[in-house]
């Protein structure tokens, strides 16, 4: 299994809205609405970072229960397998493919779709996915009844988020990108 980071390769990946203050982040999003109104992150509705900062404190405490290690506050963001969904949300679009293996697995926590619809309270449809965390054991199974989502769409899930609550493969990897 690998782990896919999409990013703008115009910029450094694993650049993280949620390592700033809110405010900061927020500058950052008006920033980008302004300069390139049709990219996927323009398109975030104004409380996306007020949102996003509930729902990692939610995946925390949940990670922390199953067992996880955390040791950053905000995780870095992957998916499980290629999706070429995700590349059409940059202007340059690039990606950073790491085998899972690679990872300590006890600081991986995935949630089958994007974690904002997974958390969101405005989202009802009663999947057995919905407000549920899962370590790799977890995964594995969910991906054996479900499928890929990239392969066998399930409502609007999309692809398998893998939230990297560590830095240390992630920190190879930018070593690795600021060399090329």
């Amino acid at each position: 299994m690998y782990l896919y980071h999409y990013y703008d390769s115009s910029r450094p990946p694993f650049l993280n809205l949620s390592d700033l203050t809110q405010e900061k982040a927020e500058n950052i999003l008006d920033v980008i609405k302004r300069v390139n109104p049709v990219s996927q992150a323009a398109k975030r509705h104004s409380t996306y970072m007020a949102d996003r900062l509930y729902y990692e404190r939610i995946m925390r405490e949940k990670f922390v229960e199953l067992g996880g290690i955390i040791r950053r506050n905000a995780p870095h963001y992957m998916v499980v397998g290629e999706c070429k969904w995700l590349s059409s949300w940059f202007e340059n679009s690039a990606f950073i493919k790491i085998p899972v293996s690679e990872f300590d697995l006890r600081t991986v926590s995935f949630t089958y779709g994007d974690s904002h619809p997974t958390f969101s309270p405005r989202v009802n449809d009663d999947l057995e996915y919905r407000k549920q965390l899962y370590n790799y054991e977890g995964i594995l199974d969910l991906i054996k009844r479900y499928g890929m989502p990239q392969e066998n769409e399930y409502g609007n899930v999309r692809y398998i988020e893998a939230q990297i609550w560590s830095d240390e493969t992630v920190k190879k990897h930018i070593v690795n990108y600021l060399k090329e």
